[in-house]
């Protein structure tokens, strides 16, 4: 089956923010845009509140075509279906995906300050993807992919000269895993910019006692080792992609934070989520949990063993 970039819409703008951005990846990956509508997803939240069966199936099938039409017109080189499907929103959401290289959905952002009101459907979505879902907030423009005065140019066509700002990278040398830093090198590569990687680890404690008394020794010891590391991980990658240029960080603290606060300067954040064999409950991970909750750009959530 043809590869494509997907996104599901639900007419809100946090839908077609993420609408917009498949758009752009599908551009960058030269690989056609799908755009996925399930019915049954709550309507659009400026819609009539009180419609009929029939009222709601015209509007179910009003969203993906006129995405498809607005995102046609400003892409006209780019190839655009829409579909629209009915069930279980999360699963037809996965089987509709799973021939994706990436899946968008939209997150509804509450401000910086407060992040992201990540809705159940995107939550169950990401939890269960075999696919990397990239979560998209709304009122997220093309122009905030590219560094402080470059922006874009005519539309969502790029002015000559811009540059995209770095992809970061949550990195966890307990699990480094290939999918996950594959993704990120990938999407820097495309983009033609850097790759910030972000190691994060905590000071240990001493029988229980605060870590701020480990010695100073001791702590420039333990950075040093995760440093060099870090840096062993990433050496056979900047071989496979020389054209990215690589700044790693690590830093002490929560991870999430961490990342979170790299967002503000990031065209893409990508995070891994480990597949867990449980089918019971959501499992995102804390880390990536509280980075699609709270960071400002794009995040991608790409799953591994």
């Amino acid at each position: 089956m043809t590869r494509t970039v997907t996104v599901g819409v639900d007419g809100s703008p946090e839908s077609r923010a993420a609408a917009d951005w498949a758009a752009r990846e599908a551009l960058l990956r030269k690989l056609p845009l799908r755009i996925v509508h399930v019915w049954n997803w709550a309507p659009y939240t400026f819609a009539p509140g009180a419609l009929s069966a029939e009222a709601e199936r015209h509007w179910a099938e009003r969203i993906p075509r006129e995405v498809g039409t607005d995102i046609s017109g400003r892409h006209p080189g780019l190839e655009v279906s829409a579909e629209r499907f009915e069930g279980e929103t999360a699963t037809t959401l996965l089987a509709a995906s799973k021939d994706a290289e990436v899946l968008a959905l939209g997150s509804r952002g509450l401000g910086a300050m407060v992040g992201f009101l990540v809705g159940s459907v995107a939550m169950a979505t990401v939890a269960r993807a075999e696919r990397p879902v990239v979560l998209v907030r709304a009122g997220e423009r093309a122009q905030d992919e590219y560094r402080a005065g470059t922006g874009a140019g005519t539309g969502d066509e790029p002015a000559v000269g811009t540059a995209y700002r770095n992809v970061v990278l949550g990195l966890d040398l307990a699990r480094p895993d290939d999918d996950v830093i594959g993704h990120a090198f990938e999407a820097a590569a495309r983009r033609e910019t850097g790759l910030r990687v972000v190691h994060t680890w905590s000071p240990p404690t001493v029988y229980d006692f605060d870590p701020g008394l480990v010695g100073e020794e001791v702590m420039a010891e333990l950075a040093s080792r995760a440093t060099t590391a870090l840096a062993e991980v990433l050496r056979s990658w900047r071989g496979k992609y020389p054209q990215v240029p690589v700044f790693e960080q690590v830093l002490t603290g929560r991870p999430g934070e961490r990342l979170v606060a790299a967002s503000a300067d990031a065209s893409l954040v990508v995070v891994g989520r480990r597949v867990r064999s449980s089918p019971l409950g959501a499992h995102t991970g804390s880390v990536a949990h509280a980075v699609i909750h709270h960071a400002t750009a794009p995040v991608a959530v790409v799953p591994h063993e």
